[in-house]
């Protein structure tokens, strides 16, 4: 039998593993093609479903910084530590935290945001890799889809922090940046935290993406590359402030009929507004 001791008091009900749920088959039949009306109509429901559950879960919540990044560094990692210091400073500026809700940078960020005392939030897909949760998590989603749990790790966020990630960091970084790009969502601060991992990739940008007229430099200027974590927090506070003028405003009341809970206090945000009101 497994010692639970070590697990952290807070763990509750985190305890269940990441992702651990076997690939459905008609999960492959979704890209292959058309199927029977019936068919198409009760999937169209159930994403419906889907949307329905993450907004209701998530509308309570403060203003949040997304951070992406690979699920494989382990505590050791110096880029678990600057994903950790992002999510403290981040909490201490009166930001929630929202990641994929995994282990490896995910875990660091929502580690971080719950020392810093701010609220820390999941965003989990189900996947058949056996990855355990992280237990630093005040609210935890589980999404079936893909493009679902994509729009909610969008939708709530003021800001978005890259660190260093495989394909799936990757599909979210260009994503996010086509959607500013075309217009589809505001000018949120889009930080690459690690010069020496994405400073090939923003050349490569530069010197291949821009010179063939596939896109604008200014499309590379919206993307800040630093291994600072207080400098990638200052900005992205200075321009959830100043460009799109976030002040403290109290939640609303959650409706009992509707199930709905308050996701914790956000008095933090409202002490970071007022501190940067009087400098």
């Amino acid at each position: 039998m497994p010692d639970d001791t070590s697990k952290p008091a807070n763990e509750g009900h985190h305890d269940r593993l990441w992702g651990k749920v076997p690939v459905r088959p008609d999960e492959g039949r979704f890209l292959a093609g058309p199927e029977s009306r019936i068919s198409e109509v009760a999937r169209a429901f159930r994403i419906f479903l889907e949307c329905l559950k993450g907004f209701r879960a998530l509308h309570f919540l403060s203003p949040c910084v997304t951070v992406f990044g690979s699920a494989r560094f382990k505590e050791d990692n110096p880029y678990y530590a600057m994903a950790r210091d992002v999510g403290r400073l981040l909490a201490q500026r009166g930001f929630a935290v929202m990641t994929g809700g995994g282990p490896g940078i995910m875990e660091a960020a929502n580690r971080g945001a719950k020392e810093g005392g701010g609220f820390s939030v999941g965003c989990n897909i189900e996947l058949p890799h056996e990855q355990s949760c992280n237990p630093y998590l005040d609210r935890w989603v589980d999404f079936r889809y893909f493009f679902v749990r994509k729009v909610m790790l969008v939708k709530y966020s003021y800001a978005f922090v890259l660190m260093p990630g495989g394909f799936g960091t990757l599909d979210e970084m260009f994503e996010t940046a086509t959607l500013i790009q075309t217009g589809k969502i505001e000018r949120f601060p889009l930080v690459l935290m690690g010069t020496e991992y994405w400073g090939d990739l923003v050349d490569f940008m530069e010197a291949r993406m821009v010179a063939a007229g596939t896109i604008a430099e200014l499309d590379v200027d919206r993307f800040m590359i630093t291994d600072s974590p207080e400098e990638a927090v200052e900005h992205i506070h200075k321009v959830a402030v100043e460009r799109f003028g976030l002040v403290w405003k109290r939640q609303p009341k959650p409706t009992w009929v509707l199930g709905e809970k308050r996701m914790g206090e956000t008095s933090a945000w409202k002490q970071a507004v007022q501190a940067h009101s009087r400098d």
